[in-house]
């Protein structure tokens, strides 16, 4: 009966990695990357930064999702061999390590499968994610920042580039808000699920007589804008302030007004930069989010606009999107895919890829409801 177990397993998991290969198309991206591999051997590559670092994150894109691909197809053609080895020598050490990496291959191709689920039109792009304080006072900016160091947790756990642009710290504790832009390829589609209004409940660290607090705070996930988007800010649209950056408790960490602040006037959309000790860089990466946020509002109303012809009246999924209690139990839920976990320190430590891959499968399960 086991042996008949593991033959199915086994067997659904050739019929899901040979789907994923199909739809990522190995040949494709191999040729890809042949041509990437080209363009970074370019001798006065560097001459322009910012291509230079695009060229080579999409560079060490490709090749790490073709060794991830190869290697789960090497782990996926051993396991008849392992279970095969098991059985002639009647070993139950040696059975019970076979059934360990069924299941971890289980795992990894079930997460290799949320990949291919990505096919919007910019779930490919590097992505801008912010996070802004709600309600809940100074837990509601600590809460900001808990979730800022757990989402930086996730990049530095997947080895994903980031970049912290600008944040704006509360005056007691915490952060009022913070944008970073995380550089790797389909960012945007993996952490776009994200968005929303995430919920914390505990015993508040800041109130001397140990009560409950529940606090809110606001993450927003935004597709990086390319060259083919087409974007035109007229100058006589924008508002620019420059000022010093500053960082914790107001101490000063610039001695020029170099942080940049840019309000698009007809939109009302303020963004702002202080990473960079150059005025000019500063403007630049200012532009950048504004860009993006100009191109998600352009995507929302075209989505609101498909919505409304097909009759579609639900409020946004975004919206109260999950809930982390520390206290009187301890447990992290997502209110759209009933995700959840016990582990709530792990979850604060940026081990989220459950509830992502929930999101993913949730969000295309919705999509063609």
């Amino acid at each position: 009966m086991a042996d008949i177990d593991v033959s199915e397993r086994i067997a659904a998991l050739e019929t899901t990695m040979g789907s994923i290969e199909t739809v990522l198309d190995l040949p494709a991206m191999k040729v890809q990357l042949a041509a990437v591999e080209a363009e970074a051997s370019v001798p006065n590559l560097w001459e322009d930064q910012d291509h230079a670092q695009k060229v080579t994150s999409r560079l060490s894109f490709l090749q790490g999702e073709i060794r991830k691909v190869q290697a789960l197809r090497g782990r996926l053609d051993d396991l008849p061999i392992l279970f095969e080895l098991a059985e002639s020598e009647d070993d139950d050490a040696a059975l019970a390590e076979a059934l360990k990496e069924l299941e971890s291959v289980e795992t990894a191709v079930a997460e290799l499968e949320v990949r291919t689920l990505l096919s919007g039109e910019y779930d490919a792009r590097e992505a801008f994610v912010s996070i802004r304080s709600g309600a809940g006072g100074v837990d509601a900016a600590d809460w900001a920042e808990m979730l800022l160091r757990m989402y930086t947790r996730y990049c530095e756990r997947h080895d994903w580039p980031f970049e912290v642009n600008d944040t704006s710290y509360a005056e007691e504790a915490g952060i009022k808000s913070a944008t970073f832009h995380v550089k790797v390829p389909y960012a945007y589609g993996t952490l776009s699920v994200e968005q929303g209004t995430h919920r914390l409940v505990r015993i508040s660290p800041f109130d001397n007589q140990g009560r409950r607090q529940t606090s809110f705070a606001e993450v927003e996930v935004i597709p990086v804008v390319e060259q083919t988007d087409h974007i035109v800010i007229p100058d006589d649209e924008l508002r620019v302030d420059v000022y010093r950056s500053s960082g914790p408790g107001g101490q000063g960490v610039n001695t020029t007004d170099s942080a940049v602040r840019i309000t698009h006037i007809p939109t009302g959309i303020v963004v702002s930069c202080q990473n960079e000790r150059s005025q000019i860089q500063n403007r630049a990466s200012a532009m950048a989010v504004l860009q993006s946020k100009l191109l998600e509002r352009r995507r929302l109303e075209e989505q609101a606009r498909m919505d409304a012809l097909k009759g579609d009246t639900a409020g946004s999924w975004g919206n109260q999107m999950r809930s982390y209690v520390l206290h009187p139990y301890q447990m992290v839920k997502d209110l759209r895919t009933e995700e959840e976990t016990g582990n709530t320190s792990a979850v604060l430590d940026g081990e989220i890829d459950s509830f992502i891959e929930a999101g993913i499968r949730w969000r295309m399960q919705s999509a063609s409801a």
